[in-house]
């Protein structure tokens, strides 16, 4: 795997606003935060996308992502956030390592903005898709 900015923090090398730390997660404040309190979270295993994770950093980022958005919101004060989570330059990853952005919508306003753009659904191609989908999950 590719070295990146987060393995210089995970490391030490470079410098952070350290909001928790354990033996597999970091979580650090974004330094171009979109709101007060823009928190990352990632494993200390190396691994660019979610499904490259072992299940024991996976466990572990489970584990920790309630903890640090109770924190967020005891002390922003914001009761609503975005827990956002990239996978691939195509779905606006910048940095190839697993990590969650924790990003408070002060009073609703600023934070993140996303358009959602639907589709209805076809429901019977949707029952092949999920069937499918049940059979590749190992």
């Amino acid at each position: 795997m590719p070295e990146t900015i987060f393995s210089k923090i995970i490391r030490g090398e470079i410098p952070c606003h350290k909001v928790y730390e354990d033996e597999r997660v970091l979580a650090f404040l974004d330094i171009n935060p979109l709101s007060t309190g823009h928190t990352l979270v990632v494993p200390k295993e190396p691994a660019a996308t979610l499904d490259a994770l072992s299940e024991e950093s996976a466990a572990a980022l489970g584990r920790v992502l309630p903890r640090i958005c109770r924190a967020v919101i005891s002390v922003t004060g914001s009761k609503e956030y975005n827990v956002l989570q990239n996978n691939g330059a195509g779905a606006h990853q910048a940095i190839d390592h697993v990590h969650f952005h924790i990003i408070p919508k002060p009073n609703g306003a600023g934070g993140l903005g996303i358009g959602w753009p639907t589709n209805l659904i076809d429901h019977t191609a949707a029952a092949v898709l999920a069937a499918k989908l049940r059979d590749s999950v190992d």
